[in-house]
């Protein structure tokens, strides 16, 4: 439907990597919005409240996932930062609250079941996964949730987890293209 704001957000490198797999899929996608989000808790925080306060119709946050061999389409983020390793501004939050008066988890607002179903569908690795990890990505995605909500505005937001490794950019960029197009649909039956 035209008119419709889908927003895809990729990463930059981080932990001493030159690329992030997040970016170079996202970077590809076609009819879509796009933004490079900082590895930075309070940056990339402060960029995802921009952008919902854009009043957009869809947000679709993408993050690598070293260890992770499926596009996982993610349904819960927790209020905590815990970080394994400094982000890119060298901050190492230790279970430290993303929002102190906030609840202990946000929901997803995509279509997930649908979107994993779909990439599972056209021969992709997918699952539903129940956990954004703790670090900036997990972070973010809870800022966008929190962000939608305090925007009052009827935006779908979520975050999809690729793999750092051993999948080709074109089946993960395949895997976006197709959560895009379930998210149109979506918007376009509403």
């Amino acid at each position: 439907m035209a008119g419709r704001r889908i927003i895809v957000t990729g990463f930059e490198p981080f932990g001493g990597a030159s690329v992030n797999t997040s970016w170079e899929a996202v970077r590809t996608l076609d009819r879509v919005e796009k933004a490079l989000l900082p590895v930075s808790f309070a940056r990339a925080g402060e960029a995802i409240r921009r952008i919902a306060a854009s009043a957009p119709d869809a947000v679709v946050c993408v993050g690598e996932a070293g260890g992770r061999s499926a596009i996982s389409v993610e349904r819960v983020a927790v209020n905590l930062m815990d970080a394994r390793i400094p982000d890119n501004d060298g901050a190492q939050p230790v279970d430290v609250p993303i929002s102190p008066s906030g609840p202990a988890a946000r929901f997803a607002t995509l279509p997930t079941r649908r979107i994993f179903e779909r990439v599972r569908e056209a021969g992709l690795p997918a699952e539903l996964s129940y956990s954004a990890g703790t670090y900036v990505c997990n972070g973010t995605f809870y800022a966008l949730m929190e962000a939608i909500e305090a925007a009052e505005i009827p935006a779908l937001g979520g975050f999809i987890h690729v793999p750092a490794s051993g999948m080709a950019a074109g089946d993960i960029a395949r895997g976006l293209a197709i959560a895009v197009q379930v998210i149109r649909e979506t918007l376009e039956g509403r």
